[in-house]
C-alpha cells in the first residue's frame, strides 16, 4: 500500500526496502542534512535465537496513522521531505524492516524528526511482529511504546 506526495512517500510492502530510492526521495540541491533509520531484523533476542521476523498490519489504518506521523513532523520540525517504509510479511535475519529517511537545510532538524518519526511510528501504527526462532518457537511481540499500554 502506499501514500504518495511531492514531499512524502509513505509505504508498506512485501517486498525488500530500498534505501537508495528512499535516500534519493528525500534528497534535494537545498537539503543540507539528511538522516537514515534503519531497524534490521536481529538473530536474537532474550537469549533465543531468532531466524526470521513477520509482520502483519492494519494496512489502511497503518498508512493513515503514518500519514499523520509526517503530519506532525512537519509542524514541529523543518524538514523538507519524507521517506517512511515498512516490510510486511517475512523479513530475515540482517533485513530491514523500516526505513525512515528526512531531509532537511540542517541536520539537526532531520535528526530530531528521525528519532520523533519512528517512536511515534512504534507507539501509534498498528503494524504486529512475530519472532520466529530457531528452536521451532514463535512468539507475537507488542511495542513497548504502543500508547494503550501507557
Amino acid at each position: 500500500m502506499l501514500h504518495e506526495s511531492e514531499n512524502e512517500y509513505i509505504l508498506l510492502t512485501n517486498e525488500k526496502l530500498n534505501l537508495e530510492f528512499a535516500y534519493n526521495f528525500v534528497v534535494e540541491p537545498w537539503t543540507g542534512g539528511t538522516s537514515i533509520f534503519i531497524g534490521t531484523t536481529r538473530n536474537c533476542f532474550e537469549n533465543k535465537k531468532v531466524k526470521t521476523l513477520y509482520y502483519e498490519a492494519y494496512e489502511e489504518m497503518a498508512i493513515k496513522e503514518m500519514i499523520k506521523i509526517c503530519d506532525t513532523v512537519k509542524l514541529n520540525f523543518n524538514v523538507c521531505k519524507i521517506c517512511m517504509m515498512h516490510r510486511l510479511d517475512e523479513v530475515p535475519v540482517l533485513e530491514a524492516s523500516i526505513i525512515i529517511v528526512m531531509s532537511s537545510v540542517h541536520r539537526a532538524d532531520a535528526i530530531k524528526a528521525v528519532a520523533f518519526a519512528i517512536d511515534e511510528l512504534k507507539s501509534t501504527v498498528p503494524i504486529w511482529k512475530k519472532e520466529i526462532y530457531e528452536q521451532h518457537e514463535s512468539e507475537w511481540k507488542e511495542n513497548k511504546e504502543i500508547f494503550w499500554k501507557k
